[in-house]
């Protein structure tokens, strides 16, 4: 199933000092005991100015057949694709195949509000048109072939939510008609696109649109664990992901892909500058991701039980990017390990032997509020992880320390929980406030 990709895991509450060296030791202990507690198959890439300073794979691309992960394992990218579609499109723009303000209309007037909708909706997501991977349908045909015509069916069928560039809304419906589009003005397939733009300028070997797994090539297969096994996770036709998540890829390859795009390589600088024109923290197949201080931008996404993720930050030159196809764990959390490492930031290895279940968690969820303070935290439990979110910030996980107290060591925060009295106390900095469960 391709699924949606949600943004940024900072709190931008804490401050970056000047970047040392990547402890790769300790970045290898922290994905070694994730590793061996199974809370996260894939691979990882670090770079630095452009080159890659730290790469690591853990678990199985092929659990039935005991096949590990390597560095040159493929996965599916999800909506990282979308980052590559967007940048099929600027080339379009340079080559006069199409412009940022031609009309919908031009190429599917069925579509509802076409005549309003400009190209430049479908790539910052203000188009209206509705997510098909959103209806119920999708869950009956999602793993078939399907055709352009039926695919364009399902997405008129689901009409529009909203005027044109009124709001933003999420909606791979988007870049599926994208993609389509640049079949029709280069007359060529997708993939055909895909290779002579951008994967073979770069030479990269493993990058592509995909098709069915084949494992005996280092495909990838995802995965869910529970119950102490790996269950395989239904498969994606990626004939319905088409230029909305429908590519794989390697982390590695990934890091070049994004080294390109930034220094001009693929597209010109112009073209790259409208695509960082961020309205709601979206721009043209690229969202603004914070951390540290930092506003950095790039892409993640999910589709069936693979997760992405690729940030590039100015400042300091600094990407990542992930691909996993299992996990039971936040991959935020992976990415700010990561990225501190990267920054030469300490960061904490997580300790799994204090092991809490389900019932040990959920009697903290709640809102939690002070009346003496405007802000309200949203307790929550997600994939056995504590959740911490403040209004207005994204959602952070916490890490146990006892039954009722818990830390987030990149903020230096210590939430001590008492159940009974329906309350906790979070200290940070030396300082400690009351919050109570309303």
């Amino acid at each position: 199933m391709l699924k949606k990709i949600f943004f940024s895991f900072s709190l931008g509450i804490f401050s970056l000092s000047s970047a040392q060296n990547l402890d790769k030791q300790k970045l290898d202990h922290y994905f070694k005991a994730l590793d061996e507690n199974h809370k996260v198959m894939g691979s990882f890439a670090v770079a630095d100015k452009g080159s890659i300073i730290y790469t690591n794979a853990v678990g199985f691309s092929d659990v039935e057949n005991k096949k590990k992960a390597d560095a040159n394992t493929i996965y599916r990218i999800g909506s990282i694709s979308k980052t590559f579609t967007a940048v099929l499109v600027m080339k379009a723009a340079e080559d006069k195949k199409l412009a940022l303000n031609t009309s919908l209309s031009k190429f599917f007037p069925q579509i509802k509000n076409a005549d309003k909708i400009k190209i430049e909706y479908l790539l910052n997501h203000r188009s209206g048109i509705h997510n098909f991977t959103d209806d119920e349908l999708y869950q009956t045909y999602y793993t078939q072939p399907v055709s352009e015509q039926k695919l364009v069916e399902a997405i008129a069928k689901g009409g529009s939510d909203f005027e044109p560039d009124s709001k933003f809304s999420y909606s791979n419906s988007n870049y599926s008609l994208l993609a389509f589009i640049l079949e029709k003005v280069y007359k060529k397939k997708y993939s055909q696109l895909i290779e002579e733009y951008i994967t073979k300028p770069l030479q990269l070997k493993y990058t592509k649109a995909g098709g069915k797994i084949d494992v005996s090539k280092n495909n990838a297969s995802s995965y869910t664990y529970n119950d102490n096994k790996y269950v395989k996770s239904s498969e994606t036709d990626m004939s319905v992901s088409i230029g909305a998540g429908n590519l794989v890829s390697t982390p590695s390859e990934l890091v070049i892909f994004m080294d390109a795009l930034v220094s001009g390589k693929l597209i010109s600088k112009e073209s790259f500058n409208k695509m960082r024109q961020f309205k709601d923290h979206y721009g043209f197949g690229l969202t603004e991701v914070p951390f540290n201080g930092k506003l950095g931008f790039g892409h993640n996404g999910g589709i069936d039980s693979f997760n992405s993720v690729l940030y590039y930050f100015p400042e300091g030159e600094k990407t990542f990017a992930m691909i996993t196809n299992q996990t039971n764990y936040d991959n935020n959390n992976i990415s700010i390990a990561a990225l501190s490492a990267a920054y030469g930031q300490d960061f904490s290895v997580p300790d799994f032997t204090l092991a809490l279940s389900e019932s040990d968690l959920q009697p903290l969820a709640g809102i939690y509020s002070n009346k003496e303070i405007p802000i309200k935290f949203n307790i929550f439990v997600k994939d056995n992880t504590v959740m911490a979110q403040a209004d207005g910030q994204s959602a952070f996980p916490l890490e146990p320390v006892s039954k009722t107290s818990f830390k987030f060591d990149m903020a230096g925060i210590v939430i001590d929980f008492d159940p009974a009295k329906k309350m906790f106390v979070i200290s940070q900095a030396g300082t400690s406030t009351t919050f109570t469960k309303e």
